[in-house]
Parts: C-alpha cells; sequence; structure tokens
C-alpha cells in the first residue's frame, strides 16, 4: 500500500559529467508524467518514460535531470589556426609595404577578434545515457521508500476507520434481527382481521415505517467492509479498487436507511457514512 505523494534524488558522475535526478509524486486520478531535461537527453526521453510507468501506475511524477559538466571535460577554447596564419600574413604585408615597425607577438595575438572560440564538449551520449538510467533507477527506489512509508501511516488510520465500519455493520446486523422479530410478531394472524389491514396495522403498531427487510444489505454491507480490510494489505495499488468499495458501502448505507428509517438505524447509518468519508479522503492519496 503506497500513498500517491512522495521525493526521491539520486547523484551520479561519470567520466564527462555528474548526473542529477529529482522525483516528485503527487495526487492525480491518472498517472501524468512531466520531464524537465536537458537537450542532450532528449532522444531517451521515450525510455526515461517507459522506466517511470513500470514502477509508478497512478499519480501526477514530477522529474527533473541536471547535467554538470566534470572539471576539464566541459567546455575548450579552441584556436583557429587558419585565421591566425591569415592574421600573420596579411600584417607582415603590410609592415613590407608600409614600413611599420614593431613585432608580431603573443600579446598582439591576443587581441586580435574571433582567434579564440570556445565550444562546448560533445556529449558521449552511449556513455552518458547508461548513467542517466541508472540515476534515474536510484531515485525512483529512493522515491518509491518514501511513498511506501507514507502509505504505512495511511493506512494505520484507514485500518482504525474499518474497524468502526465493523462496529456498525455488527449494530446493523442486530437492528435487522431486532426488527425482522418484531414484525414477525407484529404480524401473527388475529381473529377477524385480513392479511393486508394486519400487515398495515401490525407496522404500525410496532412504530415501525419500513419499506422491506435489510438483512440482504446487511450481508452485502459486511461482505464489502471485510474485503475493504483485506485489501488495504496488498502490495498492488489499491487506490480504484478502494474508490469502487467504498461506493458499493455508501450505496448499501443509503439503502437500509432509506428502508427502515428509524432513529437507532439512522444514527448506525450516519456513524457508518461518516467513516466512509474518511477512508475516501485517504483513498485519494493511495496509488
Amino acid at each position: 500500500m503506497k500513498s500517491m505523494t512522495g521525493y526521491g534524488e539520486a547523484v551520479r558522475q561519470g567520466r564527462w559529467a555528474k548526473i542529477g535526478v529529482q522525483v516528485r509524486t503527487l495526487n492525480h486520478r491518472h498517472l501524468d508524467i512531466q520531464l524537465r531535461v536537458p537537450r542532450e537527453y532528449l532522444s531517451i526521453e521515450e525510455e526515461i518514460r517507459k522506466t517511470i510507468r513500470q514502477r509508478i501506475s497512478r499519480g501526477r511524477v514530477d522529474l527533473f535531470i541536471t547535467r554538470s559538466p566534470v572539471m576539464g571535460q566541459g567546455r575548450k577554447l579552441e584556436l583557429d589556426e587558419d585565421l591566425l596564419r591569415q592574421y600573420l600574413s596579411s600584417l607582415q604585408r603590410a609592415r613590407r609595404r608600409f614600413g611599420l615597425k614593431g613585432e608580431l607577438d603573443i600579446s598582439l595575438c591576443a587581441t586580435l577578434p574571433d582567434l579564440f572560440r570556445l565550444r562546448e564538449a560533445e556529449v558521449r551520449e552511449e556513455d552518458e545515457r547508461g548513467l542517466v538510467l541508472r540515476s534515474l533507477e536510484s531515485a525512483l527506489k529512493n522515491l518509491e521508500r518514501s511513498r511506501e512509508r507514507e502509505g504505512r501511516h495511511l493506512k494505520s488510520d484507514v485500518q482504525s476507520q474499518i474497524r468502526h465500519l465493523r462496529k456498525v455493520s455488527v449494530g446493523l446486523a442486530k437492528e435487522a434481527v431486532r426488527i425482522a422479530l418484531r414484525l414477525k410478531d407484529s404480524l401473527l394472524p388475529r381473529e377477524g382481521g385480513n392479511s393486508l389491514e394486519l400487515q398495515r396495522e401490525g407496522s404500525e403498531g410496532a412504530g415501525l415505517n419500513f419499506k422491506g427487510d435489510i438483512h440482504e444489505e446487511v450481508v452485502r454491507l459486511k461482505t464489502h467492509v471485510e474485503e475493504l480490510g483485506r485489501l488495504i494489505n496488498e502490495r498492488e495499488p489499491v487506490g480504484k479498487k478502494m474508490d469502487f468499495l467504498l461506493q458499493e458501502i455508501q450505496r448499501e448505507l443509503n439503502t437500509i436507511s432509506s428502508k427502515v428509517p428509524q432513529l437507532s438505524v439512522v444514527h448506525l447509518v450516519l456513524a457508518g457514512k461518516e467513516r466512509v468519508e474518511k477512508i475516501r479522503e485517504q483513498a485519494q492519496n493511495l496509488e
């Protein structure tokens, strides 16, 4: 059981560059991957997405990759030797033709425009591809540990709410038995009455405003609650399954209260709905 929110990072250094990966996940109904990667790694962007999809099935994923060249392996200063030869040749011709004085030395060369240029070192894509993917794997492992830690806190709270739901379902089961017995007693044949009148008078005499038996609804309610308790122990993503079960529990509670709107039943139904809503809030954070 994992939370959808978490954070992980990793840094690895290769021969040519140091790679940093930061990944953050947030709540989202579906899987939404947002990448921020250097242009040097655009060619492996789909491979990065595939790696993420193998680890995460739901939520928003923000991934940031940074690249810092290793000292001495980044930008390179290059001398344009062809241009220097042209400069020197032209200067020598000018000196001879116009009788100029002075020496051609290094200080003069340093002032000549466009003689030196700064060039970014070529990215060795195949070498850095492995480094990026290894960094990504490490960051995703750290993210998973973070999400599992948060998931344990959520699980503890959900378990507490399920225990309350079990008490509600047990209470409703007792109410169902009590109501059935009272109805049975009130509908016993009496001398001189027809069945329809007896049913109406019996239910009114027992103080019951009912639309039917709630035994089946209570049985289904208890089944859904037990399934919910089993579900939170799974290691697979449970968020969507939990949403479905909560809808089913809510439906059974609504049906029970509409069939038997007695005060004792209504109190139990309201208590159950309160627990369902608290679990639903936590389920929104679960993968």
